[in-house]
């Protein structure tokens, strides 16, 4: 179960605009993978470079962030290919779904605010406005230097443990998600290599600030988050225009901005995907609640 979590988390990972920590809240997993990435530190590294294996592996939580990784690297392996040809062929469907899904997101994480006052009020607003204005950030060219990879990594997998801040599409606005969907898809392991090492880098360093954010100021950083998915929903709304290209340094034309526009086209279709994402978010908080 843990895996197919995982699964689903990298499944999203994989598209700009929705945030695998959004789908770790969706299935209950949040908290406990904030407070085990949390605890990878020096004591613990102690006790793996030590030899106590049995302990370092207990006091991480290794059984839980084995089968999370797993299932997080199958479906990014698996489905870089599929997810980047629906998003170029079907891109209307494709984000109708997801929009639905980070809709019910949002309800169902603010519900997780116990007392509702003007702090949270003040940060839920405040971290929609951020995320609407990264949504709206115009994409960088950047160098491909190995360097810039592990940055562009580093910056990328906290944003994917942030609900509603997608890591992909950071990535995209740093000018690296096609060049990294490329070396995944071609298996360029020096990219994935210092790809992964970014990553780690960054997320056990901003994993200590959010736990601990969670244990002292809850309400707040949950108002925070909400506020996070609630302007994201900017970036997955389905219909759009290109406003303006650019061309690349291979000489590709790519898109520079989009604006959103009424809905034009495919409008039953998109409909019913977007209550079927809202739908499937809201039967697992309900799966989740009975079991717990």
């Amino acid at each position: 179960m843990l895996v197919a979590k995982g699964m689903a988390m990298g499944a999203a990972d994989v598209v700009p605009g929705v945030s695998g920590g959004t789908i770790a809240f969706i299935v209950g997993i949040y908290e406990e993978l904030i407070d085990s990435i949390k605890s990878i530190n020096g004591a613990n590294l102690k006790l793996l470079f030590t030899g106590k294996i049995g302990a370092f592996w207990k006091n991480i939580n290794a059984n839980f962030l084995l089968a999370i990784v797993v299932g997080i690297a199958i479906s990014i392996f698996s489905l870089a290919k599929l997810i980047t040809y629906l998003l170029t062929t079907y891109p209307i469907l494709v984000w109708a779904f997801f929009f639905g899904l980070v809709l019910a997101s949002t309800w169902i994480v603010s519900r997780s605010v116990k007392q509702w006052n003007w702090k949270t009020i003040v940060c839920f607003a405040l971290g929609s406005v951020v995320a609407f204005y990264i949504t709206v950030a115009t994409p960088a060219e950047t160098p491909d230097a190995l360097w810039f990879i592990f940055i562009s990594a580093a910056i990328a997998i906290c944003a994917m443990i942030l609900p509603g801040i997608s890591g992909s599409f950071v990535l995209v606005l740093l000018g690296k998600y096609f060049y990294v969907m490329e070396a995944v898809k071609t298996f360029n392991i020096p990219v994935i290599l210092v790809f992964i090492c970014g990553a780690a880098v960054g997320i056990t360093t901003f994993a200590r600030v959010l736990s601990y954010a969670l244990k002292n100021f809850h309400d707040v950083t949950i108002a925070v988050l909400a506020g996070f998915m609630l302007g994201s929903l900017n970036k997955v709304w389905p219909w759009k225009e290109v406003v303006s290209t650019y061309i690349d340094r291979h000489g590709v034309e790519k898109a520079l901005q989009e604006a959103n526009i009424l809905p034009n086209e495919l409008i039953w279709q998109s409909v019913s995907l977007m209550i079927a994402g809202f739908s499937i978010v809201y039967f697992l908080e309900k799966l989740s609640n009975r079991g717990a």
